[in-house]
């Protein structure tokens, strides 16, 4: 005898009661095609909306730590500002190497 769904009473199934065994059938169908379905798709678009805003987030964090890095080494360079700019693309430019480089140690999926 099968288990009956979450919800559901156990009704034995007799022989001739060909319309509720067809209703249950039905019914265990369309619930796997949902499953399958729309719960794997609710999953995708919260992953596509958490990402969205994690990364709107993160180039806004970018932008003003910018920002404050240049107002903050234009406070004490006495050259002018395009002196603190030098410095923070600088910064930028050596930690953008470095991620370079990390990504070039990592191996290929072709060299495995």
């Amino acid at each position: 005898m099968e288990t009956p769904a979450p919800g559901r009473t156990a009704a034995p199934a007799r022989d001739g009661d060909w319309a509720s065994q067809t209703a249950d059938s039905i019914d265990r169908f369309v619930e796997t095609v949902r499953s399958n379905t729309s719960d794997r798709l609710v999953s995708v678009a919260r992953l596509v909306v958490f990402g969205l805003l994690a990364a709107i987030m993160g180039v806004t964090a970018l932008v003003l730590v910018a920002v404050f890095l240049i107002r903050f080494v234009d406070a004490y360079l006495p050259a002018g500002v395009w002196a603190a700019e030098l410095v923070v693309g600088g910064l930028f430019t050596l930690g953008g190497l470095f991620l370079w480089q990390q990504a070039w140690k990592r191996p290929r999926d072709n060299e495995r």
